[in-house]
């Protein structure tokens, strides 16, 4: 579907309440008569509609939101999108017992969905990631991230990125792509964690670079997965090709992940249930940001909560994100997974809220970009038939987005 405005008069969306997410103004920046302006794919203005230059206003296209709330678009700044099949059957294993590591340890987990995402072309695999996106689409998401991580060979991880590529093609989306190739262990590497790394390091991970395939690079930091050592291997090569790194760290263990993502300077650390206090310091000295899960801690049925109140006392930014993927978190709404961030980790509301829009841009290097309701920024804005900001964290199964903008203009639905 064609966007509803195809000129390039200015658009003014008023008689709004707004949250900004500014970090110049306080809480989530809220303007409670508020009007933002945009023309070229940018914010002109975001503030008191009172403030609107005569100018702009004289000139725009006008949009009467009757009173609705204006946010930035919502970020999810952590999924693995694309992929192939599903993992029912190991949901049921857990269900009977089986913990996330035996299941690793059989040969299910993360190896399972490498077979099948080998197995299938990228037109399959397009045609299976689209609904899941669509999902998140129809819930405000104007970003999204989307890891590799289920190819675990070079050709494979190239094509699950194409594909990831491919999506912001094919639907009005903006989309980052990260390398996840040091996810797990492959068949073929079996008991050689050594050799496998190596081949991340010197084959892998240049040519994806070189293909300009993946805005930055990823790791599994865990007993069942890579050792500090090893990531650190993989983090000096992504040093070595421009490109900034992330982390899962801490997940089901303390391996010190957060402190080791803080010393490469990493964009974010993701999951953290095991995270210490000096893990939690070095974060907020290197502003690494935490991306909260709560997704794969309820579906695993975790007990050991992220360590929330250290990342307060230390200036932790906090994001919060999906974690969509087949084993762990197949969860496509960001709507629920800021309520089970305030109800499982006791996030408040304007954390959850922050956390999925200033704050997940941070994690994904594009806090100058999008995030905020700031002029200069990207035009990606959602608007929501609501009271006030916290029944976007408090309700459970419902949708109240009113329409989702886009680089400055309005899609119904997904776009198609």
């Amino acid at each position: 579907m064609a966007p509803t405005d195809e000129t390039e008069r200015p658009t003014l969306w008023r008689n709004a309440r707004l949250a900004t997410m500014s970090a110049g103004l306080s809480g989530l920046g809220v303007v409670e008569k508020g009007a933002v302006a945009a023309a070229g794919g940018r914010i002109l203005f975001a503030g008191p509609e009172a403030e609107v230059p005569q100018a702009l206003a004289a000139g725009a296209e006008t949009v009467d939101c009757g009173g609705r709330w204006i946010t930035p678009g919502l970020i999810d700044c952590h999924t693995h999108l694309v992929w192939a099949g599903n993992r029912a059957k190991e949901f049921e294993l857990r269900l009977a017992g089986a913990s996330y590591e035996e299941v690793a340890r059989a040969g299910g987990g993360i190896v399972s969905s490498v077979n099948a995402l080998r197995a299938a072309g990228e037109d399959r695999l397009l045609a299976e990631t689209l609904p899941r996106l669509d999902a998140l689409i129809a819930e405000g998401v104007t970003t999204v991230e989307v890891k590799s991580g289920y190819g675990l060979d070079a050709g494979n991880e190239a094509k699950a990125l194409k594909v990831a590529r491919r999506l912001g093609r094919e639907r009005p989306v903006s989309v980052r792509t990260t390398f996840l190739g040091a996810h797990a262990l492959p068949p073929e590497f079996s008991g050689d964690k050594a050799g496998f790394i190596a081949r991340v390091v010197e084959e892998m991970l240049p040519a994806i670079a070189a293909e300009g395939l993946a805005d930055a690079v990823d790791g599994f930091c865990e007993k069942i997965a890579f050792s500090p050592e090893e990531i650190a291997r993989v983090f000096d090569a992504a040093k070595a090709a421009g490109l900034p790194v992330k982390l899962h760290a801490d997940q089901l263990s303390d391996l010190s992940g957060a402190a080791l993502a803080a010393r490469y300077g990493a964009l974010s650390a993701d999951h953290l249930e095991y995270t210490s206090e000096a893990g939690a310091e070095a974060m907020g000295k290197a502003g690494t940001v935490a991306v909260m899960l709560p997704g794969a801690f309820y579906f695993i049925r975790e007990t050991k909560v992220p360590p929330v109140d250290a990342f307060r006392r230390h200036g932790v930014a906090m994001a919060v994100a999906t974690d969509c993927n087949p084993g762990t978190s197949p969860l496509t709404s960001l709507l629920l997974t800021m309520n089970m961030a305030a109800t499982l980790f006791r996030l408040t509301v304007d954390e959850c809220l922050l956390g999925v829009t200033r704050n997940a841009a941070r994690a994904l290097g594009l806090a100058a970009e999008t995030g905020t309701l700031e002029a200069g920024k990207s035009a990606d804005l959602a608007i929501w038939d609501i009271e006030s900001p916290a029944e976007l964290v408090y309700r459970i199964g419902f949708n109240p987005l009113h329409a989702r903008i886009w680089k400055g203009r309005i899609w119904k639905g997904t776009g198609r």
